[in-house]
């Protein structure tokens, strides 16, 4: 009785603003208070980590604003993966003993400290991160249509245009498709749809138990996959419509002009999926219907153990007051 009250704090199906992340052997759930690592150790038992969360809005009041938001709390949310998923891997590293650190890094972290160069390892992480993903999903569609363009001169822009977003469709979708055939990758796809199914188990007001958790689906309409996915929609869009007005045809121009145009295709994207989350309607079911596709790629069925890390990695971030939580 005392676990239906504690776990019946949304009373009806709502919308939570909780949210989570896929580790190795493990899951971070994001609350509107805390921030939970639980990781799955080899020996079965479970390693907790539970930090308060200073929003970015509350430290600087404009950051908050439409518009504004959405590039800071990606960002945000990128530094708070890796820092996750680095604590994750901690517990599954080489079995071999720990190699002394190179004199490269005894140097570092003399001069910085070891908390300073962890900072600067994530920093350097999250920036590598971006990097590879603006790389392949934004400038290498722009660098194979150039070739094409090469090769069939007089290229109209709408055709280039065009060609530009079928191809970066093809390598997002190509690239998850890739990653969820290996083994461990798809073991932390597993605990991805662990993460969904908890959630949907408290928006629907359930008991957070292993056979309530087990029965929710695994495809969620606000996954981090499905907004990924609308950046790359609002991507083709607005470069789409910026070249029918400046017709720029050399690769690497049209390279400058997509990098420039990031910052507003994440938080127009930002901003469409809050707006969104917030609807159950027909649009929004269509807006939605792509990102739910693949999550049969990034989302698998997960074992009872997983779904143990799934309703624990929650129960550590609910909302000391009910309703805070919700979208």
């Amino acid at each position: 009785m005392a676990e239906e009250k504690q776990h019946s704090s949304c009373g009806s199906t709502f919308k939570t603003m909780i949210g989570g992340q896929a580790l190795i052997e493990g899951i971070m759930m994001m609350g509107p208070e805390k921030k939970a690592v639980v990781v799955r150790k080899p020996d079965g038992t479970l390693e907790e980590q539970v930090n308060d969360r200073v929003l970015i809005k509350d430290k600087y009041p404009i950051l908050g604003l439409p518009l504004l938001r959405g590039v800071f709390n990606f960002g945000s949310s990128m530094a708070n993966g890796v820092k996750a998923l680095m604590f994750s891997a901690e517990f599954y590293g080489d079995e071999e003993e720990e190699e002394e650190p190179s004199k490269f890094e005894q140097w570092l972290e003399r001069r910085l400290g070891s908390e300073a160069m962890y900072s600067m390892i994530v920093t350097l992480a999250v920036i590598l991160g971006m990097a590879f993903s603006v790389g392949l999903f934004i400038l290498l569609p722009t660098a194979v249509v150039g070739g094409v363009g090469l090769l069939v001169q007089d290229m109209p822009m709408w055709v280039r245009n065009v060609l530009e977003g079928v191809v970066r469709v093809i390598i997002f979708v190509g690239y998850l498709v890739l990653c969820s055939k290996t083994k461990d990758i798809h073991r932390v796809f597993q605990y991805h749809g662990a993460e969904h199914k908890t959630i949907f188990c408290y928006e629907a007001g359930l008991p957070l138990t292993v056979e309530n958790v087990r029965k929710q689906p695994r495809h969620h309409p606000r996954c981090g996959t499905s907004f990924l996915f609308v950046v790359i929609v609002v991507a083709i869009l607005l470069s789409s419509f910026v070249f029918s007005f400046v017709e720029v045809t050399n690769v690497f121009a049209r390279m400058g002009i997509h990098l420039l145009l990031l910052p507003v295709v994440v938080s127009l994207t930002y901003e469409i999926n809050r707006l969104v989350g917030r609807y159950d309607n027909a649009l929004t079911r269509v807006m939605t219907a792509p990102g739910l596709w693949l999550q049969n790629y990034t989302t698998f069925e997960p074992d009872d153990s997983m779904i143990e890390v799934g309703i624990r990695s929650l129960e550590l971030v609910l909302p000391s007051e009910k309703g805070k939580d919700a979208w």
